[in-house]
């Protein structure tokens, strides 16, 4: 498959009053062309940072990047601030946490939509206008020719999230990044609002990257899934592979925690006892080695490299940093 967007070793560093915090950890990873991958973790994990990081909208300074980010070839980081606003919105759109927070209360939703129409498309107001009427209806938001003339505050949390998607795609982008797309929702509109992602990526092959913490959108959504810890990748592969058979300590305890329907009343839910570590000063082994029941003494002095998942298969594209899968260790996964 073509290759739409390509990391390598990326790295985001913010300067505190304490020090330097090592937000993003050389981190790896491609998108193809009409994939679907959700990154998932913890909160303070670095998904969002990554997020942000693609379109170029974390704070510099006091963020310092590093790295390449490979879009369609062109290495993101090298563009000026004026190329970067040509990218965004119309290569790459991106729908974010709080709607409330990131449209305008002062301006209709049609205006909203109408902007990147005009400045990124050179289309006349009436035939953007049209086109935004198109976009409200295709994400689902009903009487659309009336709702174009709204402010936000008229709309419920759900059609707002799906203005957003709607602004987002008005521009027809390749690459669609969706940064917890579904917080604060009910779950009968989270549903919804991932129903709407899906059809419309099928409809118009975009390709999209998931930020999430919720796994249960993951599995129906996604094709593949990478797993951050820390401000690193711990296990990347297809959604069957991470959720049939993770292989990193980290992505199984990210399961266990999950509600089950066929959970006993009475059965507790297994949490991942203690906390992340501290990003000023991380540790030089496996950062997940002080909350892991499986560790060793190589994973508090070496920190693991991404390895194949399965013994005999250099080239699968199931991967994870733990030294459980040296040849050397003995384990028993449960």
């Amino acid at each position: 498959m073509e290759k739409l967007l390509e990391v390598h070793d990326l790295k985001v560093n913010f300067d505190v009053r304490g020090g330097v915090v090592q937000a993003v950890r050389g981190v790896n990873f491609h998108i193809n062309k009409g994939e679907a991958v959700a990154i998932v973790g913890e909160s303070g994990c670095g998904k969002s940072v990554t997020a942000q990081s693609l379109m170029r909208l974390v704070p510099s300074p006091p963020a310092q990047l590093s790295g390449e980010i490979l879009f369609k070839g062109e290495d993101l980081l090298k563009k000026s601030d004026k190329e970067m606003e040509a990218v965004r919105g119309n290569d790459i759109g991106m729908i974010f946490q709080d709607p409330m927070t990131s449209l305008n209360p002062t301006l209709t939703i049609g205006t909203q939509i109408i902007e990147g129409l005009t400045k990124h498309e050179k289309m006349s107001r009436s035939n953007a206008r049209m086109r935004a009427i198109e976009m409200l209806k295709l994400v689902g938001i009903p009487n659309p020719e009336s709702r174009i003339d709204q402010y936000p505050h008229q709309f419920s949390g759900g059609m707002r999230q799906r203005a957003m998607i709607a602004i987002a795609l008005a521009c027809n982008p390749s690459l669609l990044i969706a940064d917890e797309p579904t917080t604060a929702l009910d779950v009968t509109i989270q549903a919804q609002i991932m129903k709407v992602m899906k059809d419309l990526q099928q409809k118009m092959g975009t390709s999209i990257i998931l930020i999430t913490h919720d796994l249960g959108v993951v599995a129906d959504v996604c094709d593949r899934v990478i797993v951050m810890y820390a401000g690193k990748v711990v296990e990347t592969g297809t959604k069957y592979e991470i959720f049939n058979n993770p292989q990193h300590p980290y992505t199984r305890g990210l399961l266990r925690s999950v509600p089950r329907l066929d959970q006993k009343k009475d059965e507790p839910l297994l949490p991942i006892h203690g906390t992340p570590p501290d990003l000023i000063s991380p540790p030089k082994g496996c950062s997940f080695c002080a909350r892991c029941e499986e560790a060793m003494l190589i994973c508090v002095e070496h920190d693991p490299d991404l390895v194949a998942a399965e013994e005999g298969d250099e080239h699968s594209a199931h991967r994870s940093a733990c030294w459980m899968l040296h040849p050397y260790a003995q384990r028993e996964v449960k």
